[in-house]
């Protein structure tokens, strides 16, 4: 488009040959605007681990589903199947292409325009979805230690509170984010850490290998989704990489120790509590994200905390809790924002969604429409639309999975600074295992879910054309850089 104004060089995402080695670009930051401090190892390990886990709060409902023995057994296996080719992935693809985007930059590289922009409205929906769950949560965590916020205005004050609030903290800085995140990981898991210290004298390990109580009914579908939730979103920090103090060798060390802290976080107290107390498998509830956020509300972490230690723990982990949604609600709300940051350096949304603050350099109209979206969603009874963002989020990792392949297929001489370390069919062996289970998840999803997710589908096959004819008509501004480089294209 003509109006717009070309990047320079050093910003632009170009497509690589496939026959040269070549070292893709690292920022994409706009530059009338001073340039922000980046993020180091350590903040970005625990942003990475908020946007998987924030602790082992929501895991509890896999012992529901299917006694202790499957749920051990399932965050033990699970990570090998899903989480740890997610973090490979990541890794592989966020250093060789570390611009702000992401995933978005991955299937646009891989298989075009189309594919780029669904790509970015698929995990955008997700995203945002999220985003609106976490100042949820929080309040059912609260309303345990005050119940004037269990329902009506100061609820739904509160709930306006927390979103604005931590929105704000977002506008300051990502580093800040970043640094909070750190204080709010510590904080928040030291009590599990004391908690499992405690249940050592008490842990009987026959316990471990309980399959549940005798007449009640294994719950897959809770279980599955318990699993999936609590141990997802790896690629999410990928809408992050412009934001990296050298990526290309951060990244794959912050995904390395991250996978490590996530599960240790997870197995840890879960070895400690099934092996510590003997209870009504009934009563382990707690799991938001494979249902809705009412069934957060009686903690059953808090309640074995006082089980084993007595009052005082339980409330420090009902406060270690609502930390916990604080950094899990700044950690998706940047990637949401930063990703239009990306979209709109590729022209996929116009220009304006990517304008950065002139005093902190952060992106403020993708946090702010970030942040709408999320308070829009979170006044809603939204448990058939946190499944649908869960079937969203799949379909975005099949695409995902698919452009990985692709781009190591059509370019394999593109300079990987991090490289998965297996030949083309080792790696098609490595997608097709969590590919088959994000098709059973999309597979049983209910009726409502699926019409959902279709709708939502459609709408981001309708946003491309929109875009496509306002770009046509000239009617709003945006970034060339993505029509450059596809002239450039290798067929």
């Amino acid at each position: 488009m003509a109006a717009a104004e070309a990047k320079p060089e050093s910003m632009a995402i170009s497509s690589p040959t496939p026959d040269t080695a070549q070292e893709l670009p690292t920022s994409t930051a706009t530059p009338t605007t001073k340039a922000s401090k980046k993020l180091s190892l350590i903040p970005l390990i625990f942003l990475i681990y908020f946007e998987v886990a924030g602790g082992p709060f929501g895991e509890e409902p896999a012992v529901k589903a299917a006694g202790p023995l499957l749920a051990i057994l399932g965050f033990l296996i699970f990570p090998f199947i899903w989480s740890i080719p997610e973090a490979l992935i990541t890794a592989e693809l966020s250093t060789a292409f570390p611009g702000n985007g992401g995933f978005v930059i991955w299937a646009d590289q891989a298989f075009g325009p189309f594919w780029g922009s669904l790509m970015g409205t698929l995990k955008f929906f997700s995203g945002v979805v999220n985003v609106a769950a976490f100042p949820v949560l929080c309040m059912d965590y609260l309303e345990q230690l005050f119940t004037v916020f269990s329902s009506g205005l100061p609820r739904r004050l509160a709930l306006l509170g927390f979103t604005l609030t931590f929105s704000f903290l977002n506008y300051m800085g990502l580093v800040i984010v970043g640094y909070t995140a750190v204080v709010l990981g510590v904080i928040s898991l030291f009590p599990f850490i004391l908690m499992s210290f405690i249940a050592i004298p008490k842990i009987h390990p026959h316990r471990w290998v309980s399959l549940g109580q005798k007449g009640v009914k294994k719950d897959w579908n809770l279980y599955f989704n318990t699993l999936f939730w609590n141990l997802n979103f790896w690629d999410s920090v990928s809408t992050l990489a412009g934001e990296v103090e050298k990526p290309q060798k951060t990244f794959p060390l912050a995904l390395f120790c991250a996978v490590i802290f996530t599960c240790v976080a997870y197995l840890i107290p879960l070895f400690a509590i099934t092996g510590a107390v003997s209870v009504d498998q009934s009563e382990w509830e707690s799991g938001f994200f494979a249902n809705a956020a009412e069934d957060w509300v009686d903690g059953y972490f808090a309640d074995v905390a006082q089980i084993i230690a007595g009052k005082w723990l339980k409330v420090w982990v009902e406060v270690g809790a609502v930390l916990s949604t604080i950094g899990l609600f700044e950690a998706q709300l940047s990637s949401c924002a930063y990703q239009l940051l990306g979209m709109a350096d590729l022209g996929f949304v116009p220009r304006f969604f990517g304008v950065r603050s002139t005093w902190f350099n952060t992106p403020w109209v993708g946090i702010l429409i970030s942040t709408v979206f999320g308070l829009a969603v979170s006044f809603m009874d939204f448990s058939d639309i946190i499944s649908s963002a869960n079937f969203l989020y799949s379909l975005g990792m099949l695409l995902e999975f698919a452009s990985f392949l692709w781009l190591r297929r059509r370019w394999p001489a593109v300079n990987r600074p991090y490289k998965v370390p297996m030949g083309l069919p080792g790696l098609v062996i490595m997608c097709l295992v969590p590919s088959g289970f994000l098709v059973f998840v999309m597979a049983i999803a209910t009726k409502t879910v699926c019409m959902v997710s279709g709708l939502l589908t459609l709408v981001g096959i309708f946003w491309y054309f929109l875009m496509n004819f306002c770009k046509s008509r000239m009617w709003l501004g945006f970034d060339t850089v993505r029509e450059r480089v596809e002239d450039g294209d290798v067929e």
